[in-house]
């Protein structure tokens, strides 16, 4: 790895693309899954390893069939990803991010139709 000073590692650190989107957590053995949105999507599934690497549960709603099952009856898929623009506040990304959600949930509906 190249020596970098401190300053040049904050600039790449700033200058850096930023990924959001919106994932899904299913549970193999019930089928259910659960749709989440992240301004940082790599963030968000390294979070989700992490949990399933130590078999503590991502989140409350799924704590039933995590603990019935465990870690290995679930998956973690990308259904869409969004780059941040260079000209996007962090609340701007943030408001297309959680208006990517709106869509897949509404998608969702429709397809339990």
């Amino acid at each position: 790895m190249e020596n970098l000073s401190k300053k040049a590692l904050k600039e790449q650190y700033k200058s850096r693309t930023i990924t959001g989107g919106v994932y899904r957590i299913t549970c193999s053995e019930t089928g259910e899954s659960w749709l989440r949105a992240a301004t940082d999507i790599k963030g968000a599934e390294n979070r989700y390893n992490f949990f399933s690497s130590t078999d503590a549960c991502p989140e409350p709603g799924m704590a039933k069939a995590w603990n019935q099952f465990g870690p290995s009856s679930f998956s973690f898929e990308i259904v869409e990803e969004l780059k941040k623009k260079e000209t996007q506040t962090d609340q701007e990304f943030s408001q297309d991010i959680g208006t990517l959600l709106e869509m897949w949930l509404e998608k969702q509906l429709n397809t339990e139709k």
